[in-house]
C-alpha cells in the first residue's frame, strides 16, 4: 500500500483527463484501499475485460497514478500494480486562468463526485445489513452557514485537520476496524 501521506499533485489536464474516466478512477480507488492486484484479480472487481483493464492501468501508469509490482507477483510472470500515491490533490483555482485545465479538472470533478454518488447508494443499499451499531455511528448532515472567504478556508483548514488526525489514526488490521468513507464539501451556495 503507498504510504499514507504520500500524494500526486494534479497541475497537467491530460492526467486530469486520464483520472475523468469512470473505470480508470474506480481501478485507482481500489488499488488504494486493496493493495496490489493484478490484472485479472482488478478485472474481476471492476467487471471490465482484461483487456480493457490492461489498457486503463497502462494509461493511469503514464501519469503516475500507478505503477508495477513485481514483487507481488507470487511467479514472477504476472503483472500487478499498485498504487503510487495515498491521495490525489489539485487546486481548482490554480485552472482557472487555463481553460484546458479548468475543462479537464471540471471532468474530473464531475467523474469523483458521480463514483461518490455510486458509493453512497450502495452503503444506503447495504445499510440494513449491517450492525445497529454502524448505522448509529454513521454521519450525514448539512449545514448552511454565513461565512467570509477567509472563514471558509479557515473551515476547510480545519476539516483537513480533522480528517488528517483520523487518516493517521486508521489501521486495518485493528480487530473491529472497517473501511470508512468520509466525505465532505464547503462552497458557495448562493449562486
Amino acid at each position: 500500500m503507498a504510504d499514507p501521506s504520500s500524494r500526486i499533485r494534479l497541475r497537467d489536464p491530460g492526467a486530469m483527463r486520464a483520472l475523468a474516466h469512470p473505470t480508470r478512477l474506480r481501478l485507482l480507488g481500489e488499488l488504494r484501499t486493496r493493495g496490489p492486484q493484478n490484472v485479472g484479480m482488478l478485472s474481476e472487481i471492476v467487471d471490465e475485460a482484461p483487456g480493457s483493464v490492461s489498457y486503463h492501468l497502462t494509461t493511469l501508469a503514464k501519469h503516475g497514478f500507478v505503477e508495477e509490482a513485481p514483487e507481488s507477483a507470487p511467479n514472477g510472470r504476472e503483472r500487478w500494480w499498485r498504487a503510487a500515491h495515498a491521495r490525489t490533490v489539485w487546486d481548482r483555482a490554480e485552472t482557472l486562468d487555463d481553460p484546458e485545465r479548468q475543462l479537464a479538472a471540471d471532468m474530473m470533478q464531475r467523474t469523483i463526485l458521480a463514483r461518490w454518488v455510486q458509493k453512497l447508494e450502495h452503503y444506503l443499499d447495504v445499510e440494513p445489513t449491517l450492525g445497529r451499531d454502524w448505522i448509529a455511528a454513521a454521519a450525514g448532515s448539512d449545514a448552511i452557514m454565513h461565512l467570509t472567504v477567509d472563514e471558509l478556508a479557515e473551515l476547510r483548514s480545519e476539516l483537513d485537520s480533522v480528517a488528517a488526525r483520523w487518516t493517521a489514526r486508521s489501521d486495518p488490521d485493528r480487530p473491529g476496524a472497517a473501511q470508512v468513507t468520509m466525505l465532505y464539501f464547503g462552497f458557495r451556495s448562493d449562486v
